[in-house]
């Protein structure tokens, strides 16, 4: 095939053998590394970026500069330069995907208004939206829960479902998987990842994606370079544009050495977790390398890579090995598949997992896989780990504790008191009340998922129990899991623990618990009980598993079987019985723990080819009669019909060719809530369920929704009017504008004091936005933690709130803010609102030079109630060139559709 001359790298355009009468097309980075010699040494990770720049080196988004830029890439530099990422394809799921596949059909509506052809919007590369996030725990301990939980689901979306059913029939490269195959992540690594693509012009490349849940980078366990995005920022790389980020340190992290008997991939990642949070990842590359590295297996990769947003990290990388072709070939794909997979990797010298030494990182961390102890996280965030030998005391201690050090506030001597509900049962501080094996970081892994079986198994056999008021729940992340788990014969065990299967999504991690019962509540409420949940999730914020559950801890699956035993998180599993067994003798953990060769011995049941193609391929030819029985509106342009799930959003109102002009800066804004570290995107933009009494509840019963079908925020992100009312609604959110009570505890709820009086933020902020007033947050480190989730910048944006000034920002947070025309602006030299003596009741002027550079100078000027002044220095964390042109634009959605209606 002749090189294309217009090609800035025409000579790296070079042949592989794929087979013995088989050969490809790629761009070698071997022959680029004979100009740029760094290449040879620079990280895995960074080398797959650079492959995708120097192949689309196009002279116009691409640039011959942008490849010489990254090809000299040093460990240590200045990151100032900008890399424009080509994705293969985008991945979403339906919580994300649906304002994305909204935002599309504004577009379309738009494009339609000015007389263009629809068609202009369409994804330029293959998109994929996994519905995973809509199925909810209402039902369980049942063999019947399963079907009755879709039977709910699909009655309470069937609007969102009609929807997804438009988007399939007008946009070409829009595909779905629908509701009962698995997690989004767990799909992507069985089903949606290729390994390497082929192109039009013959050329392979490997596979490369963002998506829209932050968990995206549990595909970098296989190889592939991937992380989430928030759904605004998605949508500009369908449509065109590269992902544009600033050129990352990578920092190396060696394994050493082999994992303990009775030691899970769950403790491992907990511990390098808190290991990484120390570190101060964020926005950085990790690579793994190392012997203790290529030993592991590839679902314990996929479990560290899944986790990348709890240590901060853009992703969490492992490169290809043996290890990651064996697991291709047990997951079904095509003996063609695998053999170019391999094949190109070998060719690009990119294959096996690198040695100390064989790459330049901008710092290495090392962990002895010997050190790694059974673990816990918790009760509030990921990252702190507790050793399972000190759950107990530790709770104990946090249960005393002030709220300002992550504790409950509560009296020490109510931790012994029993507490009963009006039909008798008897409940105290500490008790776990859901039990959840969900969400995605463990169940991808047989290894853990295999260890809670033969937990289970041990358990029943023995004469333990699970009390029926602990609501279990076993969420799978494919159906093959319970495959596997039948073939083992372990499935019936977890059924008698009442770990019944009751979904195949995103359940108890995302907020989709369902409720507990009424009489449950009541006592919770009632006595202020700190009562737990146990889960083997990745997220456990304030009020996500669910609002009246103050404590949660991360767990391996087993660990959650061991815990609903249990019943509480207050005794020592380590020394105490877990529980009685028969004839009242105390079984302990010991006792029931499976051995690593017992899970060795099921693991052949996990990797069949035959069962993963056989499952998959009815994503096409048997989706389901409830699926099936979904219709939606036809056409290229979406008619809106009256819903309260879906509605035209309004960032496209009253929309220009031309931009308009922008005023620099920020005049005479008001604070609307003084906020502390580690505000999570959960506490912005709450996905779970809501009350009658909020501001979105009052809106849905105004329209005529009963409480009973409200559902979550997270279902309804397709209703700016619901999601704008629910933003800053989290019940466990606390705006230190209001006064502390006199306990010292502080007010939680989506509150503010507006002239001096308090009242919701949704209402202040409407009271703001008619009086032409702007408003503005502070908050402390770390703001914007957790999912990748795009509306809590629309949310903000709606809200009028013109400029978050903070001590740090999350990555994917920051971005999006920027991507809905919102100032994110960062205190310099350890400054802070606290440092500053503010209490809400001052007024902020933001002034911005003229030529916005990135990452430039801002300077705020605060008028305190009695007229003095103070100005404050502060960086503006606009970072990149590219999001100066987003922000002059009012955002990157009509900065792209310009360009596309231009074109």
């Amino acid at each position: 095939m002749p090189k294309p001359a217009a090609h800035a790298f025409a000579d790296t355009r070079a042949e592989f053998r794929i087979a013995a009468s088989k050969s490809g097309q790629f761009f070698s980075l071997p022959k680029l590394a004979e100009t740029y010699p760094n290449v040879a040494r620079m990280p895995i990770s960074l080398r797959i970026v650079l492959e995708s720049v120097l192949r689309n080196c196009d002279g116009k988004k691409v640039t011959a500069e942008h490849v010489r830029e990254l090809a000299n890439w040093q460990p240590n530099a200045a990151r100032v330069d900008e890399i424009p990422f080509v994705v293969a394809r985008v991945v979403l799921q339906d919580f994300t995907g649906v304002p994305l596949l909204a935002d599309l059909a504004a577009m379309r509506n738009v494009a339609a208004a000015l007389g263009k052809d629809p068609k202009t919007i369409e994804p330029l590369v293959p998109v994929d939206l996994v519905v995973d996030h809509s199925v909810m725990i209402d039902h369980y301990g049942t063999n019947k829960a399963l079907d009755l939980n879709m039977k709910l689901e699909f009655s309470r979306n069937r609007e969102r479902y009609e929807f997804m059913k438009w988007g399939m029939q007008a946009f070409d490269t829009f595909g779905v998987v629908p509701p009962g195959f698995g997690i989004v992540h767990q799909v992507n690594l069985e089903y949606l990842a290729r390994g390497v693509h082929k192109g039009k012009d013959g050329v392979y490349y490997p596979d490369s994606l963002v998506g829209t849940d932050s968990h995206t980078t549990m595909i970098n366990g296989i190889g592939v370079v991937a992380w989430g995005v928030g759904g605004i920022e998605a949508e500009a790389g369908m449509l065109g544009q590269p992902v544009y980020f600033l050129t990352p340190d990578v920092v190396g992290f060696e394994l050493t050495g082999q994992l303990r008997e009775g030691v899970t991939a769950t403790d491992l990642v907990l511990t390098v977790t808190e290991i990484l949070r120390k570190h101060k990842v964020v926005g950085k590359f990790v690579e793994f390398f190392g012997e203790g590295t290529a030993s592991l297996a590839l679902p314990d990769r996929a479990t560290i890579g899944n986790m990348a947003p709890e240590y901060g990290a853009t992703m969490g990388f492992f490169p290809v090995d043996d290890k990651t072709v064996d697991y291709f070939r047990g997951t079904g794909r095509s003996k063609a598949e695998i053999d170019a997979f391999e094949a190109y990797w070998r060719a690009q010298q990119m294959f096996g997992v690198p040695k100390a030494g064989d790459i330049d990182y901008t710092a290495v961390v090392t962990l002895d896989l010997g050190t790694v102890v059974p673990s816990l996280a918790g009760p509030k965030r990921p990252q702190d780990r507790i050793a399972i030998n000190d759950l107990s005391a530790k709770f104990a201690e946090l249960f005393s504790k002030p709220t300002a050090d992550n504790g409950f506030n509560q009296p020490a001597d109510k931790l012994a008191q029993t507490f009963t509900t009006e039909s008798g049962l008897p409940v105290r501080n500490g008790d776990v009340l859901i039990a959840a094996i969900t969400s995605c970081t463990n169940t991808s892994n047989p290894g853990v998922l295999l260890a809670a079986g033969l937990l289970a198994k041990k358990a029943v056999e023995a004469g333990l129990k699970v009390q029926p008021h602990i609501k279990t729940s076993l969420a799978p992340g494919s159906r093959i899991v319970t495959e596997y788990l039948q073939k083992a014969g372990l499935l019936p065990y977890l059924e008698k623990l009442g770990f019944n299967v009751a979904a195949y999504g995103c359940t108890t991690c995302i907020g989709n618990a369902g409720d507990l019962t009424a009489e449950l509540n009541k006592v919770i409420q009632d006595n202020d009980l700190v009562c737990a949940a146990v889960l083997s999730g990745n997220r456990n914020f304030e009020a996500r598993i669910h609002p009246n559950l103050k404590a949660n801890f991360l767990a391996s699956p087993p660990l959650v079987v061991a815990y609903a035993i249990a019943g509480t998180v207050t005794r020592d599993l380590m020394t105490e019985p877990v529980g009685s067994g028969h004839k009242g003798r105390p079984v302990y953990l010991g006792d029931i723990w499976p051995s690593s060769d017992e899970i060795h011995a099921l693991m052949k049941y996990a990797m069949d080819g035959e069962a993963f193609k056989a499952n998959y391929d009815k994503v096409a030819t048997q989706p389901g009669k409830l699926w099936d029985a979904i219709r939606g509106v036809q056409g290229q342009v979406y008619t809106w019909p009256k819903s309260t799930y879906i509605a035209q959003p309004p960032f496209f109102d009253g929309f220009t060719m031309a931009p308009k002009t922008l005023v620099s800066g920020v005049k005479g804004a008001k604070v609307m809530a003084l906020f502390g570290d580690s505000i999570t995107t959960d506490h912005i933009s709450p996905a779970g369920s809501f009350r009658e009494t909020t501001p979105a509840g009052q809106y849905l019963l105004a329209n005529g929704v009963g409480k009973l079908d409200f559902n979550s925020y997270g279902a309804r992100r397709g209703n700016h009017e619901v999601m704008v009312r629910g933003t800053f609604a989290n019940v466990r959110v606390k705006n230190l504008m209001l006064p502390a009570r006199a306990d010292g505890s502080r007010e939680e709820g989506g509150y503010t004091l507006k002239d001096g009086v308090k009242t919701t933020i949704y209402d202040a902020a409407m009271d703001y936005i008619r009086e032409g007033t702007p408003t503005v947050i502070f908050a402390g480190e770390e703001y914007g933690t957790g999912s990748s989730r795009d509306w809590a910048a629309k949310g903000t944006q709606l809200l009028g709130i013109k400029a978050v000034i903070a001590k740090s920002f999350e990555r994917i947070h920051r971005s999006n803010l920027i991507g809905m025309g919102v100032l994110p602006l960062q205190f310099k030299g350890g400054m802070s609102w606290e440092a500053l003596g503010l209490t809400g009741h001052e007024t902020v002027d933001i002034a911005l030079a003229d030529d916005i550079k990135p990452q430039g100078d801002a300077t705020m000027t605060i008028t305190r109630p009695d007229g003095t002044t103070r100005s404050v220095p502060l960086t503006l964390r606009i970072d990149t060139a590219i999001e100066v042109d987003y922000y002059r634009h009012g955002g990157i959605l009509p900065f792209v559709l310009r360009q596309l209606l231009a074109a």
